[in-house]
């Protein structure tokens, strides 16, 4: 029997008109949906790619269990056995959809599946999707990268972030979560505020865009990036 293959799928920002065509034909043509019980942006996906595609509800869904936790030991034992469920049903054939926010490649959960069941002898595929940060600039009407200017994308509610925002270029803060407050008061401290925009639920029911944050936003969520732009 031929095995299936693991697709991991980009869904894009939030507007599912977003959601490139070969993504569409990915989720269509794949009878098992791979859907994490914990991740919110995968969780997400889902929301997303049932507005792309009608009949993503009457596919079978595996639930894999992927708790929200910094615990390595924790993370790796749920990634093994997300991937041996995966491998069960690549072992009957059938083709696995795993649907993650904005593009597979850009802090997804699905990376570390795609390698895992890479190494275990599947086949995996990405299917890129449209980034959020490409999708926020553009709600902004900013350019990310002008002339020779570096583009830094920097996981805000991780250490070092701070200091990132001294490279030269423009910068992109995502995954802030609970650390808005940390990540104005760091704009702050080096005079950023006027030259940074947010976009908060970008593609979104209650999207929100700031051009600068010169006062703070009423609204910051788990869905907020952060765009940092050079002095011109």
């Amino acid at each position: 029997m031929t095995k299936g293959i693991l697709y991991g799928v980009g869904a894009g920002p939030g507007d599912p008109e977003l959601m490139t065509v070969k993504a569409v034909r990915t989720v269509e043509r794949c009878p098992v949906i791979a859907l994490p019980q914990s991740g919110r942006g995968e969780c997400t996906a889902y929301e997303i790619a049932k507005e792309a595609v009608p009949a993503l509800e009457k596919k079978e869904k595996l639930l894999l269990s992927m708790p929200m936790t910094r615990d390595q030991d924790t993370l790796l034992e749920s990634w093994r056995e997300a991937a041996d469920q995966i491998a069960r049903k690549l072992d009957l054939g059938q083709d696995v959809a795993f649907l993650t926010l904005g593009d597979p490649a850009v802090y997804s959960t699905y990376l570390y599946l795609h390698r895992l069941v890479e190494k275990m002898g599947y086949e995996a595929r990405m299917i890129p999707g449209v980034p959020s940060f490409c999708a926020a600039a553009a709600r902004l009407g900013w350019g990310l990268c002008e002339n020779r200017q570096p583009l830094h994308i920097l996981p805000a509610s991780y250490d070092g972030t701070e200091e990132a925002l001294s490279l030269p270029g423009t910068k992109v803060l995502m995954k802030a979560g609970s650390c808005a407050a940390e990540v104005m008061d760091a704009l702050g401290k080096r005079g950023l505020r006027s030259r940074t925009g947010l976009v908060v639920n970008c593609g979104m029911a209650g999207e929100k865009a700031y051009q600068s944050l010169e006062t703070t936003p009423e609204e910051q969520g788990y869905f907020s990036l952060y765009i940092v732009k050079e002095e011109e």
